[in-house]
């Protein structure tokens, strides 16, 4: 039976007679195809990507497994529209907590409609997209009491770097919904050691460094992790929504990377200390300026 998926935090979403992605319980996820030509450059990359034997096994890991389209019918009621089928990333994890990071300063790609990068450029300026390179869609964080889930003009208040700081914080933290400090209680296993958040965001800017295929333009990066019975803690790390993906002409994408490197400083800057105040000098140009990041930012030696 399909359903809507309970970890979705940002996007259109299944609900009260909505088009949204759905689910149906048994490890695959639904996307509706937009009807412009998104959706059909989204199934395009899709495609593309699955075969592409320029990508290395251990980056395909960050990206959804790809099992063609169906067509299903629509969450809105409106008929039978044409899904994308990929994996249900997050269906392995039992209650997670789940944050929706919107990577790049940029979120329109090249030769946009005037209408749609006006679109995309305000909300880039009322959020932190433009000062930090990336800025946070929505977050759910499951707690003793149930889950912090704030609502999308809560999200959009998000605004200044001490803002997207606390809210990393709260990710990890038991106590994400009290108006006390984050106690960041598990940011040492979410962010940090060797299949830690910030080990896989290391993997995957190393091949960002490198990498001219493709430039990603309004990805996002999705993070989940639940706590098993014995207390088992690991991140999982997908890329997705790629209806804005454009040929890299054997460019590198400093605008995804840029961000990237952004992220990458924040979760070092916890990991190092988690009380410690957040500089106002972290921005996209200074992660531009030094996008190696080593064991000085981020405890881990690429």
């Amino acid at each position: 039976m399909l359903k809507p998926p309970e970890h979705q935090v940002a996007g259109h979403q299944a609900r009260e007679g909505q088009l949204g992605p759905l689910v149906d319980g048994s490890g695959r996820f639904y996307k509706p195809l937009q009807s412009d030509s998104r959706g059909e450059h989204e199934a395009a990359f899709y495609s593309s990507f699955s075969s592409d034997p320029r990508v290395p096994s251990h980056v395909r890991r960050f990206f959804p497994g790809f099992h063609g389209t169906q067509l299903l019918p629509a969450s809105d009621g409106s008929g039978e529209r044409p899904h994308l089928v990929l994996d249900d990333i997050f269906s392995s994890l039992l209650r997670p907590s789940v944050i929706d990071l919107k990577i790049g300063a940029c979120t329109w790609p090249p030769n946009s409609p005037d209408n749609y990068l006006m679109k995309c450029l305000r909300k880039d300026l009322e959020t932190t997209s433009l000062t930090l390179g990336f800025r946070i869609s929505g977050l759910r964080v499951n707690t003793a009491s149930g889950f912090y889930n704030p609502d999308k003009n809560q999200v959009k208040s998000y605004t200044s770097s001490s803002d997207v700081k606390r809210v990393l914080k709260k990710f990890v933290s038991s106590n994400p919904d009290s108006s006390s400090d984050p106690d960041c209680a598990f940011a040492a296993v979410v962010y940090g050691g060797s299949e830690g958040l910030l080990a896989q965001l290391l993997e995957l800017k190393a091949w960002f460094e490198d990498q001219t295929l493709y430039h990603f333009y309004s990805v996002s990066v999705l993070v989940g992790y639940a706590r098993d019975e014995v207390g088992k803690t690991r991140p999982l790390v997908k890329l997705v929504d790629f209806a804005h993906v454009v040929e890299g002409d054997g460019v590198i994408d400093h605008n995804f990377l840029g961000g990237l490197c952004s992220l990458i400083k924040f979760i070092s800057e916890i990991l190092i200390d988690p009380d410690e105040k957040f500089s106002s000098g972290c921005c996209l140009e200074e992660s531009k300026r030094t996008p190696q990041l080593g064991i000085e930012n981020g405890g881990l030696d690429e």
